[in-house]
């Protein structure tokens, strides 16, 4: 089945972090898109939020917050999926799945889902995950390296390391 777009429209919010301002998009049935910092200086304005909206956008700039703490995220707003193929809902569930700190390779979620020679449709439906930070495609890496990244390679290593180094420093404490 082809992507397509969600069918409820589109709101964004703009969520200023000291990493730089992502781009959240939000439809009546949850997060749909959260872009990464553009190099552009250009100021992002949000647009006009529901209430439950309101909630989502603050569950999503404290999941942000956690993220590059390389803590667990402890709750985020529901996510509309509605854009994803069946098989890329299914990678994307079986990304959330990989907790901080760790890595699967392409194949093992591919295994995962019931889909072992699927390796290459897997990469796709990570490069095609419109939430790329609160489903987790950062911790999947190819078999001979990182892989790619729709965010880009550095955006992947920073939050690798930002986990692994959470990961250190929670086990030096026990």
């Amino acid at each position: 089945m082809p992507r397509h777009a969600p069918a409820a429209p589109l709101v964004r919010a703009a969520i200023t972090t000291p990493h730089g301002t992502f781009l959240a998009h939000f439809t009546d049935h949850g997060l749909v898109r959260i872009g990464f910092p553009s190099q552009s200086k250009r100021e992002v304005r949000s647009d006009e939020l529901s209430e439950k909206q309101e909630r989502w956008l603050k569950l999503t700039r404290a999941a942000l917050a956690q993220l590059f703490a390389g803590e667990k995220l402890r709750d985020t707003p529901p996510h509309d999926e509605s854009a994803g193929t069946d098989f890329q809902r299914a990678v994307w569930h079986s990304l959330r799945q990989i907790q901080a700190g760790q890595t699967r390779t392409y194949s093992q979620i591919a295994a995962a889902i019931g889909r072992p020679r699927a390796v290459r449709a897997v990469g796709t439906a990570c490069g095609a995950n419109p939430i790329p930070l609160l489903i987790p495609c950062h911790r999947v890496v190819a078999a001979n390296g990182l892989g790619g990244f729709s965010g880009g390679l550095a955006w992947k290593k920073r939050l690798l390391a930002a986990e692994a180094a959470a990961l250190k420093t929670r086990s030096a404490r026990r």
